[in-house]
């Protein structure tokens, strides 16, 4: 029987939001800066895309580059734009907190999804610098997220497949957990069989270089789209 997979596209652009809806994506994750792994997009961007798409829009939230340790004055414009974010009719953010100690800020975290709902709250990457993923999984799914996305603590999904199967199962479908980072055509069937995963999240695969920059290419996005559809 097939298993109905989701896919997310990371990208940075109402051009990319476009293309992306058009080869079959069923959600969109919107960035700026993805070389540094994506920061919070302008607000008029923002409100831009989610008047030209209709699948769903999900909105990263980091003010800045670098660890996911944040100062009080970060927090807050963290919870200002996710109180923006949320006018402009997106349907989920995209955060993660970490603590000096590389444990989860599950206090902040609570307050971050509390403040987005109705909203939809993914925990991003951060958590792959976490220490003890089995502990700081229990810490999200108690803070309220609703997925965590993930490469199973290592540089690429395909190689964190082992934890990610492990996550999945521990989840008991409390949390949806969406792997991510180095996800491909070529390695997608295998980690979806061998992680059980409902959701995908696509980056840089789904795209071509316009100039200097990396533009969803609608063409990758259906065939990727087969790929996964394809997926039993």
């Amino acid at each position: 029987m097939l298993k109905s997979i989701l896919l997310e596209i990371s990208l940075d652009s109402v051009e990319s939001a476009i293309a992306a809806e058009r080869g079959g994506a069923q959600r969109a994750e919107l960035c700026d800066n993805l070389p540094v792994g994506g920061l919070t997009p302008g607000m008029k961007t923002i409100e831009l895309v989610r008047k030209n798409i209709t699948i769903g829009l999900h909105v990263m939230i980091r003010p800045r580059a670098g660890d996911f340790c944040y100062s009080d004055s970060e927090f807050e414009m963290m919870k200002k734009e996710i109180a923006a974010v949320k006018k402009l009719g997106a349907e989920g953010v995209v955060f993660g907190i970490v603590k000096k100690d590389l444990t989860t800020d599950k206090d902040r975290t609570r307050m971050l999804v509390d403040l987005a709902k109705p909203m939809k709250a993914t925990f991003h990457r951060a958590f792959d610098v976490i220490a003890g993923p089995v502990q700081a999984l229990e810490d999200i799914i108690s803070s309220g997220c609703d997925r965590l996305l993930t490469s199973g603590q290592q540089q690429t999904a395909e190689e964190g497949i082992p934890l990610i199967a492990k996550l999945i199962t521990q989840s008991e479908n409390r949390i949806v957990i969406m792997p991510g980072c180095g996800i491909n055509p070529q390695n997608a069937q295998t980690i979806l069989d061998k992680t059980g995963a409902t959701e995908i999240h696509i980056g840089t695969a789904a795209t071509s270089h316009a100039g200097s920059r990396h533009v969803v290419d609608e063409q990758k996005v259906k065939t990727l789209m087969q790929i996964i559809s394809g997926h039993r």
